[in-house]
């Protein structure tokens, strides 16, 4: 059991990391928290993959950041929000919502905004 544990955690690891990679080159697409999922599956099934993801000079910082302090960069707030300002601008404009959809789908975003700003910038500003 214990060997299909490590492979399954493996091929996720995999399948996170790829999607992060694509991430990477699409604006609407966030890339950091499909290496923090990876950097998790790979920790428990890869130590080499998971070095990898921790020492890699893009991602691994915000990864290790999380990781070790639960912080998000002042950057990385900044676009999360932008992103979340845009997704909802677009759920409105494409899905022209009534109040009793509208109203959970804001709800939704102004949490998210919250958590994002509420988490440290950094290990200084716990």
């Amino acid at each position: 059991m214990k060997q299909l544990e490590r492979g399954l955690y493996l091929t996720l690891g995999l399948v996170m990391s790829g999607v992060g990679i694509i991430g990477a080159f699409l604006p609407v697409m966030p890339s950091t928290i499909f290496f923090m999922a990876a950097a998790f599956c790979f920790a428990r099934s890869s130590p080499r993959l998971e070095a990898w993801i921790l020492n890699h000079p893009l991602f691994g910082p915000p990864v290790v950041a999380w990781r070790d302090h639960q912080a998000i960069p002042r950057k990385a707030k900044y676009t999360a929000f932008g992103g979340m300002a845009f997704g909802f601008m677009s759920f409105l404009y494409f899905a022209k919502p009534d109040w009793y959809l509208l109203l959970p789908v804001m709800a939704f975003f102004l949490y998210s905004a919250w958590y994002v700003g509420s988490r440290p910038e950094g290990p200084t500003d716990q």
